[in-house]
């Protein structure tokens, strides 16, 4: 019973158990027997965790976990996934999977920790008061056996290993799945649904079905946590929804988030998941409705005022919520409300420092105000025969223009809701003919903006100064304005679609698209003579596509500018052009070219204007074939990029301009910078390819590349390009595109000369690759103007030296004078390198000049001049053993000299790496003479303090006569050198002492562990002191210092005794 009471706690117990011993780390099992026993837990790591504690079969191997895993894991650790989404602009797909894959919790000890503190249920067959009923009594160790297999770690163990976990999915930082818990004799079988939410390798919260209201987890939770732990790889992972939503479509998104919150009140993911895939799927009864949006919902035509009213009541709820996701992402969007530029809009303008932030509803919510009681309104929608041929054009808002047609003056994404309101709600012709209203009405206002910039182009040129009217742009917009148009139009004129075939008083087909999808369906009578709803669709979308508008604020509106951008132009490309539509494409590029501060496109435009990049490498494939010279100067207007311009001509924001009161003068955020930057690359890089054999185009272009991109990076990718273009394997080089590559080439070295780039040596040795291809004129330039392009050492080490080689020379096929002359261009380069930076380019310089006795004297000067301030021991050193290796050894004594003046060995650095190098320069002074011996063991003495390197060179001085081969190949016939005369007798006191200073030094700080090295250090000193002649008694005399200095280490000084007495 005593051995009972020492029993630790059951939970205490479990954590400590066989397969948990604390050498495990978290995540793993070290191994046990029991309920999954042996089992490692936490990822691909484990089995190599597993081999390294002996627990793979021999001879197993195991990869080491990738670098991608251990970064994700430990960012996993630290860092909440919000912080990572808002440090980093794009994440791959990839690292936020192996970021969600590893946040989950690894370690086994944790799970345990939370679920087993309490014992579980009482025993059914234990009585009153806990204890045993009669005839069932049993031993202390069972008792608490039984204690623990009730606990619910153990029991959620016992759930795992029955195969009792199922439907396990991870979406994001959510786990769910299913536990069964098996039938008992009075409890049929249930099956729990547990959801565990987590962040950081921690679990933040647990819910279960079982109705478990203990602080602790119940088994369930523990059975599913320990699934995921062990079987990681069995668990099917989704990125967080709203990687899912993003995956969407605009329809599809919108269908999602209506039917979503209007259905759900206590349920929400079941419902969520229910019309995910009914939007899913193509033919279920909610795809039969079109776009789904707030909007849509309150602008229903046939909306009762009482359902207005209650929409408004519902939708000011969700909007007061503190966690109602804004409209833009993350950021604030200050922005005037939609009503106020409306007609019908009751609202006064509010100052843009206290406008709320706008939220997901806010739009709808401002919707409530509008109506369709407008009789112009009701006309244009129910009739296709409105019209009215009275035109007058003095005044700004006519309901007619000059051809009759009706049109509709209001906030474009408002009016475009309006027509995504009756295509949502059923009625696809009445959206129709308000597309084709609103589409009018871009035309017109687009003629008359033309007009009215043409009467003030010169004033607005002299100023340089531009003005942004639209202050929402219509493509990334949250209503997606173009994007409706478009899908209007085009549904209208798809050739399977037969609900449009009922429009009255159509004329013959105007002509028939070459695409399979779409045609020219016959003009309806809103229409021009000659349109059709695909040139109106097409027209619209570039109208769309060139508008002027500000870069808005924010990662995410800002990635939704460059999506819908993308987005529409895809689909634009799906529609091949005939001439009808070439027409369309000529008329916008000159709207947009002349159309001034209204157009992206204009001769001036905003700082901060969203760049035409993309749309215009579009425009530019679209019309090459019909009308090159619209489209090249299309594509180079889009070129400019000036939010990168350290002063643009609209960056004065004290000059009047409608913007200034909307966006503050600040320092702009682009997130998409580096997509931007890489689509303008793109637009040079199409221009390029199309202009090859066309000098002037190539020289615009050039032009229009070093004005406009600011990348060292894409610039030198377009160089690359245009040398790949330049010199295809099926025709002979282009050697305007060449030269065109080169330029671009020496951009980039001009760009990247004083900043740190790591291409720059690859960029060095791919120009001079593309300058051997131009011609040896090339090359002769790039060394002569080398200063402003490389540094010294590139110069030297890369230019020179690849010019000066043999394949440059075969591949130029130069016969002797040229090659002379790219040689003495390359000398001249290489000496004045070595003047300006002579400890990295002298032996560079000396290498280059062999061949050329003048420069290489030069050089060699060079390197005398700046031997006794600039150059280090380390440089002269390998100057020296080059010109021994020349046959100059007096040259290489001298350098050798001057290199030791500039050393310093302690008694310490036995290991230092210029060792070698005061060996081999003794063994050269040694080898001219005794006098060059004498001259340098008084350097040799006063540089180095290290005995054993000091005993090294008067043991090879001692070896060999001095001069054995001297100058001149002749042999000297001396005799060795005497230790008793100088110059050995000067080294050989310098060696005694330092052995003398070193021991003393090494004794300080010495440990017993040493103490058997240092008798060795003193076995090698007595060496040296025994070449003395009274070396014997001076070593003695050293002994008997030590043995009385330091007789405190008496262990040491015993040692000393026995072996030198």
């Amino acid at each position: 019973m005593a051995e009972r009471g020492q029993l630790p706690h059951p939970a205490k117990r479990l954590c400590c158990r066989p397969g948990y011993g604390s050498g495990c780390r978290p995540g793993q099992r070290a191994g046990g027997s029991g309920p999954g026993g042996g089992a490692l837990c936490g990822g691909p790591s484990s089995a190599a965790a597993a081999a390294a504690l002996g627990l793979l079969p021999l001879g197993k191997t195991q990869s080491p976990e990738s670098l991608l895993d251990i970064a994700a894991r430990k960012v996993a650790e630290k860092w909440p996934f919000q912080r990572v989404e808002e440090r980093f602009e794009r994440i791959p797909e990839p690292v936020q999977r192996r970021i969600v894959y590893w946040s989950f919790p690894r370690s086994e000890r944790e799970i345990c920790m939370y679920s087993s503190f309490n014992t579980g249920a009482e025993d059914p067959a234990a009585g009153p008061g806990g204890a045993a009923a009669p005839g069932g009594a049993m031993d202390a160790a069972a008792a608490v056996a039984a204690d623990e297999n009730r606990l619910p770690f153990r029991r959620g163990i016992a759930l795992l290993d029955g195969g009792c976990v199922d439907n396990v999915l991870q979406v994001g930082f959510h786990l769910s799945g299913t536990v069964t818990e098996p039938a008992m004799q009075s409890e049929p079988e249930t099956v729990c649904n547990v959801a565990i939410s987590f962040d950081r390798c921690k679990i933040t919260s647990v819910t279960c079905s079982c109705g478990n209201k203990d602080i602790f987890y119940c088994a369930h939770v523990v059975a599913l946590s320990l699934y995921r732990i062990r079987k990681p790889d069995q668990v099917k992972l989704h990125l967080p929804i709203s990687e899912t939503l993003f995956q969407m479509n605009r329809d599809q998104l919108q269908k999602f988030v209506q039917y979503l919150i209007t259905v759900h009140h206590t349920e929400v993911l079941p419902t969520a998941q229910k019309l995910a895939d009914e939007i899913l799927s193509q033919n279920s009864e909610i795809n039969q409705v079109h776009g789904a949006l707030w909007m849509c919902i309150v602008l229903n035509p046939h909306c009762k005022l009482e359902q207005k009213s209650s929409w408004l009541k519902q939708l000011k709820k969700w909007n007061s919520v503190d966690v109602c996701p804004w409209e833009d992402g993350n950021h604030g969007n200050e922005l005037p409300n939609l009503t106020n530029a409306l007609p019908q809009g009751a609202n006064a303008n509010q100052d843009s420092s206290n406008r709320p932030h706008r939220t997901v509803f806010t739009r709808a919510i401002e919707a409530c105000d509008l109506h369709w009681q407008d009789s112009h309104l009701q006309h244009i929608i129910s009739s296709d025969l409105y019209t009215n041929y009275c035109y007058h054009d003095d005044t700004e808002n006519l309901l007619f223009d000059s051809q009759g047609w009706p049109l509709w003056h209001e906030h474009v994404p408002t009016a475009c809701a309006r027509v995504d309101a009756l295509r949502s709600h059923g009625y696809p012709r009445e959206a129709l003919r308000l597309a084709i209203a609103i589409v009018n009405t871009l035309r017109r206002q687009q003629q008359k903006q033309l007009e009215m910039f043409r009467a003030q182009k010169k004033d607005l040129l002299h100023r340089g100064v531009t003005s942004i009217t639209n202050l929402e742009g219509w493509v990334g917009h949250p209503l997606d304005p173009i994007g409706t148009l478009f899908g209007s139009l085009m549904e209208a004129c798809r050739v399977d679609d037969d609900s449009f075939h009922g429009f009255s008083d159509f004329t013959e087909n105007l002509g028939q698209c070459k695409s399979l999808e779409y045609q020219h369906l016959p003009a309806h009578k809103f229409l021009e003579e000659g349109d059709s709803y695909l040139t109106l669709a097409v027209e619209v979308a570039l109208i769309g596509l060139g508008q002027q508008r500000i870069m808005p604020d924010g990662l995410y509106a800002q990635e939704k500018v460059c999506r819908n951008e993308e987005q529409l132009i895809s689909k634009l490309q799906e529609i091949e052009l005939d001439d009808t539509l070439v027409k369309i494409f000529r008329k916008q590029a000159v709207f947009l070219l002349e159309g001034g501060p209204y157009s992206g496109l204009g001769e001036v435009i905003h700082r901060e204007s969203v760049p035409m990049h993309t749309f215009a490498k579009y425009l530019f494939t679209s019309l090459l074939p019909h009308d090159a010279e619209l489209a090249y100067k299309t594509a180079l207007r889009a070129m400019r990029l000036l939010v990168l311009e350290s002063t643009a001509p609209s960056g004065d924001l004290s000059r009047p301009h409608h913007i200034a009161s909307v966006v503050p003068n600040r320092y702009p955020r682009w997130f998409t910078l580096s997509h931007i930057e890489s689509q303008q690359c793109e637009l040079a890089s199409t221009m390029l390819t199309a202009a090859k054999g066309d000098v002037r185009r190539l020289e615009t272009v050039l032009e229009s590349i070093q004005k406009n991109i600011h990348s060292s990076s894409h610039i030198f990718k377009l160089a690359q390009d245009a040398f790949k273009i330049a010199t295809l394997m099926d025709s002979l080089p282009d050697i305007t595109l060449l030269k065109v590559s080169l330029e671009l080439g020496l951009q980039v070295m001009r760009m990247t000369l004083s900043t740190l780039n790591w291409r720059r040596r690859e960029m060095v040795r791919w120009l001079v690759t593309c300058a051997t291809e131009v011609g040896v004129y090339a090359l002769d330039s790039i060394m002569q103007n080398w200063f402003t392009l490389f540094t010294p050492t590139e110069a030297t080490s890369i230019v020179a030296t690849t010019v000066m080689s043999n394949s440059t020379i075969v591949r130029l096929h130069l016969d002797c004078h040229q090659q002379e002359k790219l040689a003495g261009s390359a000398r001249t380069l290489a000496l004045q390198c070595a003047m300006k930076d002579p400890q990295n380019c002298a032996l560079s310089a000396l290498t280059l000049c062999e061949k050329d006795h003048i420069a290489f004297e030069t050089a060699y000067q060079i390197v005398l001049d700046a031997a006794t301030a600039g150059m280090s021991y380390s440089q002269l050193f390998t100057i020296a053993r080059y010109m021994e290796h020349r046959g100059y050894p007096m040259r290489a004594y001298k350098l050798a000299t001057l290199a030791m003046t500039h050393l310093n060995l302690s008694y310490n650095q036995d290991t230092h790496p210029a060792i070698n190098d005061v060996l081999w320069a003794c063994a050269l002074s040694h080898s001219l003479g005794k006098n060059e011996l004498a001259a340098i063991i008084p350097l040799v003495v006063k540089s180095v303090k290290c005995a054993t390197v000091l005993s090294d060179i008067l043991r090879r001085c001692t070896l060999t006569t001095p001069g054995m081969v001297g100058l001149h190949g002749r042999r000297n016939s001396g005799k060795l050198m005497s230790l008793d005369k100088a110059p050995l007798r000067q080294l050989l006191d310098a060696t005694i002492g330092a052995y003398i200073n070193t021991t003393h030094s090494r004794l300080t700080h010495i440990s017993p562990r040493h103490y058997s090295e240092f008798i060795e250090f003193l076995s090698k000193a007595r060496e040296t002191f025994l070449m003395a002649h009274d070396g014997h008694i001076q070593f003695t005399q050293f002994i008997d210092n030590l043995k009385q200095i330091y007789k405190g280490k008496k262990k040491l000084m015993m040692l000393v005794r026995e072996r030198f007495g």
